[in-house]
Order: structure tokens, then C-alpha cells, then sequence
């Protein structure tokens, strides 16, 4: 039976330690501050350099996703260890054209029956749930049907959430109006985005103000949808570790929660989301 490995792109958010345990390959997207300075997420940047540098330029960089040529020599070098498939898991091809880099390069290959690239329609640790998820099963011995099922399991089932602390990112990335952001700001409300089933980001409900309030309401609406069921949770946070530590505690306490992560958003998701957001990521185990 071949042996199964799991390749991800940085957006998941993964922490270094975990990825590295469970024999995940990330492929870096690239952040650019200028012609002349650009990084590679993760790689070049971590994120605490990341908001640090953004708080004190003031500049919100741009994003890349990575090459075709950057996928295909990954799949090259892990398909050279022989009898190996390749399950390569990608941020929503709604925000990113990193899906879409992988799949030209996975067609550029010979051994293409090889590989599986998807499209998870989710963004920071939303992905990294269910890569984290698949790639425990590989380590285990599992199947490459047996990896299939699951993954079609987890892109049903798993939702992100992100309450976002400040509208400056959202306004400068064209998400909203400056008005708005004005007004916002000014009221404190502290938006709820979620993805929609084809992995565009929306707003989830109506304006909260007030940081506890959001997140109040996050928590009611995992109520909602997940009730009694065993989960998986994954919370990302920028720059914000001891309410997403926080928040884990309450989780644990709410939900039968069957492993909990605690991880940063990463330079890419974070340009567009800014400092002090809390992404909350959830499957059924």
C-alpha cells in the first residue's frame, strides 16, 4: 500500500511543531511590501515579525500565491521516495490562486494519478484542521480511500469564524467603505466573517459591538450547528494569545472538545484581517 503524504500552503496557519510531527509539507505564499522587499510567509517572515513591522510602517503589503514550478518541485522531490501519494490541500481558490498553481503543476507531471490537489474553500486554521486531520490518518497507515472519505467528511463539517478587531485592514483591502470604517470604529463594532460553501468570505451576522459580545455570539453559533458533537477546535489569533487561550478554556468547557490547537495568523491571512482578530475553527471528530 503506497504511502500517503500531505502537502498544505502557509494560509493554514500551522503550527511549525505540529506540521513537522506529523510530516506536513507547507508551500510558502509570498508577502510583498515594496518592489524591493518581499518575504516568504513563514519562511522569511514569521508573524510576530509580520504585525510588528505593519504596526510600526503603518503599510499593508500585498500577497502572492506561490509558482506552479514551487509545487511541482515539492511533488517531484516526495514522489522520488517511491510507492507515495500526495494529498495537496489549498486556501479557497476564491481568495487565492495558490489551487490553482498547484493543479497546473500537478498537471505538468507525469505521475500526475499521483497526486490530489483540493480546494478546501477555507482560509488559516480552518485548513489546518483538516490537513492536521489527514495527515494523523497517513501517519497511522490509513488508505488512500480511507484519507478520501475523511477528507470528504471535513470539508463538510468543519466552519471557521473570525472576529476581526479592527475594520482599518478590511477597508484598505476594499472589504468595506472608508464611511463604514469610520463608523465602525467609532462604535466598536467588531465584525463576524465566515465562509460561504463556495469559500468566499461574508459577513455571518448582524453588526456586534464590543469584543465580548462577538465573540459571545460566535460561541451561540457553534452552539447551533454543532450541539453535543465531539470537535476538533483550532483557534488562530493575531497578536492576541491570551484571549485565544482564553477562549480555548471556554470551548472546552461549552463542547466535547476531543483536541484543541492554539496557533498565529500567519503575514498573508493576517494583512487582510490586521492585529488582534480571532479566528475560531471547528469540525466534528
Amino acid at each position: 500500500m503506497p504511502k500517503i503524504k500531505v502537502v498544505t500552503d502557509s494560509t493554514a496557519d500551522l503550527p511549525a511543531s505540529l506540521a513537522e510531527d506529523l510530516g506536513i509539507t507547507i508551500v510558502p505564499l509570498n508577502v510583498i511590501f515594496s518592489e524591493t522587499e518581499s518575504y516568504e510567509d513563514g519562511v522569511t517572515l514569521t508573524a510576530d515579525e509580520f504585525y510588528e513591522k505593519v504596526t510600526q510602517s503603518n503599510t499593508i503589503p500585498s500577497t502572492s500565491q506561490p509558482t506552479p514550478y514551487q509545487f511541482e518541485e515539492v511533488y517531484r522531490s516526495i514522489l522520488s521516495e517511491g510507492d507515495t501519494k500526495i494529498i495537496s490541500i489549498h486556501i479557497s481558490s476564491k481568495m487565492s490562486g495558490t489551487y490553482q498553481a498547484a493543479t497546473i503543476a500537478k498537471q505538468s507531471m507525469d505521475d500526475d494519478d499521483s497526486i490530489i490537489v483540493v480546494d478546501s474553500k477555507r482560509a488559516s486554521y480552518a485548513i489546518g484542521i483538516i490537513v492536521a486531520e489527514i495527515a494523523k490518518l497517513a501517519k497511522e497507515g490509513a488508505s488512500l480511500e480511507e484519507c478520501r472519505l475523511r477528507l470528504d467528511e471535513l470539508l463538510n463539517d468543519t466552519n471557521v469564524f473570525f472576529m476581526v478587531d479592527t475594520l482599518e485592514y478590511l477597508q484598505k483591502n476594499g472589504r468595506i467603505g472608508k464611511a463604514s470604517a469610520m463608523l465602525g470604529s467609532i462604535l466598536k463594532i467588531k465584525p463576524i466573517l465566515t465562509l460561504t460553501e463556495e469559500g468566499e468570505v461574508t459577513p455571518f451576522s448582524k453588526k456586534v459591538r464590543g469584543q465580548k459580545k462577538a465573540l459571545n455570539r460566535i460561541v451561540e453559533i457553534l452552539k447551533e450547528k454543532y450541539g453535543s458533537d465531539s470537535v476538533h477546535i483550532g483557534i488562530s489569533h493575531a497578536v492576541n494569545e491570551s484571549l485565544a487561550e482564553e477562549m480555548i478554556l471556554r470551548l472546552q468547557e461549552e463542547f466535547d472538545v476531543k483536541s484543541s490547537v492554539v496557533t498565529s495568523i500567519g503575514a498573508v491571512i493576517g494583512s487582510h484581517v490586521g492585529p488582534g482578530t480571532i479566528s475560531i475553527a471547528i469540525t466534528k471528530a
